[in-house]
């Protein structure tokens, strides 16, 4: 007898996110659980995530190897190779690590270019996720980057040269940016030869400082129309280079480029949160559960010394829930989100009549019970998936 596959779960995907908090500049845009670096003994929090990747192993007894290792934050190119290995032991030594599982490090700039990369490559790690965000010395410094144009071109070279699978973060429409100077700038990044390009518009979050600025009229964000037409702009440029979009905001030269972790958000796999403010995804017993870790540090060392996890809290989903989470992420990707697997948590099915009102309008298309957003349709993502959700 065949036993039917749940609609979430490992089985699309199995991962850890290892959260490094500290930064040796907070940038003025980041609304990420972050810390400034400063003098620190970094062993505590080392150990902590170390232990806490132990202690997943009783709670989800039913996973397999490890198909993904992301290290966010933050900074953690921060980390030494030698706390990078000794992390992913843990990992190893707790869920196992499939031969080919992507090890994936976020890096700034001027890390890669005093890094001992091989010692990285020898640590494990198999791709870099280079935070470049511009190629243009006055957008770095209203960025509040501290490397400038020629320290990311370096970077870049560097990183290359002893990991083929880079990808290169790039942060567009920024107020008055102009279409020529977007598109100038996205051909200089396209010239440097990295296979995966995140091509993410300024998002300005309250608590930020762009958020103040905003609050007091000091800064003022780009017009939603203008966005939009940036946007429309570098899917052009990126598939005319020959990396195409197979996300609303990722490009890659083919699908082994693709962000093997960020897939398994995407298509509803699991993955365990570690490190301060970690968020999770994990099924127990055929249950889906939202994980959180205690964001302050300190706390988050103490719950694992005292309480055996770092958690802040970790709360069952209802199925509605994880059905519009779905819809919404499996949206974003080229390839759509099969709506059975939607309908299978809702308990009704998908409007077919408000499909295709959308299909009229070349918004989307829907095959047997796949449905993707076009290129269009990608710019009212957020609008169309709430005229889907159940």
């Amino acid at each position: 007898m065949t036993v039917a596959l749940a609609p979430f779960g490992p089985h699309f995907g199995f991962g850890i996110y290892i959260h490094w908090p500290y930064c040796s500049r907070i940038c003025p845009y980041c609304d990420f659980n972050v810390y400034a670096a400063k003098d620190r003994d970094t062993d505590p929090l080392v150990a902590a995530i170390e232990k806490d990747i132990g202690l997943h192993r009783a709670r989800l007894p039913e996973h397999g190897a490890l198909d993904t290792v992301y290290f966010g934050g933050g900074t953690p190119s921060l980390l030494q190779p030698a706390e990078i290995a000794r992390l992913l032991e843990a990992a190893r030594t707790s869920f196992g690590l499939k031969p080919d599982a992507e090890v994936t490090l976020e890096a700034n700039p001027n890390d890669i270019l005093t890094a001992d990369l091989r010692g990285l490559a020898a640590a494990g790690v198999n791709r870099l996720s280079i935070g470049v965000q511009s190629l243009r010395d006055n957008a770095l410094a209203f960025l509040g980057r501290d490397h400038d144009a020629i320290a990311a071109r370096a970077a870049v070279e560097r990183a290359i040269k002893v990991f083929p699978n880079i990808s290169v973060d790039l942060i567009y429409a920024r107020p008055s940016q102009s279409p020529d100077e977007w598109a100038d700038e996205l051909a200089d990044v396209l010239a440097l030869g990295a296979p995966h390009l995140s091509l993410y518009e300024l998002t300005i979050e309250q608590r930020t400082a762009f958020g103040k600025s905003v609050e007091r009229g000091d800064l003022i964000p780009m017009d939603p129309d203008a966005q939009a037409d940036l946007y429309e702009l570098t899917q052009s440029i990126a598939d005319s280079a020959g990396l195409p979009a197979y996300e609303i905001s990722n490009h890659a030269m083919s699908a082994a480029y693709r962000s093997r972790h960020n897939s398994i958000y995407w298509n509803g796999g699991d993955w365990i949160g570690v490190g301060p403010g970690a968020h999770g995804r994990l099924t127990v017993a055929g249950r889906r559960y939202a994980s959180e870790a205690q964001r302050q540090p300190a706390a988050y060392i103490a719950n694992v010394q005292a309480l055996g996890s770092g958690w802040g809290e970790a709360s069952a989903l209802y199925p509605l829930d994880v059905a519009r989470e779905l819809l919404a992420m499996g949206l974003r990707v080229a390839e759509g989100i099969d709506l059975g697997r939607i309908e299978a948590l809702s308990g009704k099915p998908v409007p077919r009549d408000k499909i295709a009102v959308f299909e009229e309008e070349n918004w989307a298309r829907l095959d047997g019970t796949r449905l993707w957003l076009t290129p269009r349709g990608r710019l009212l993502a957020d609008a169309l998936t709430a005229e889907l959700a159940p």
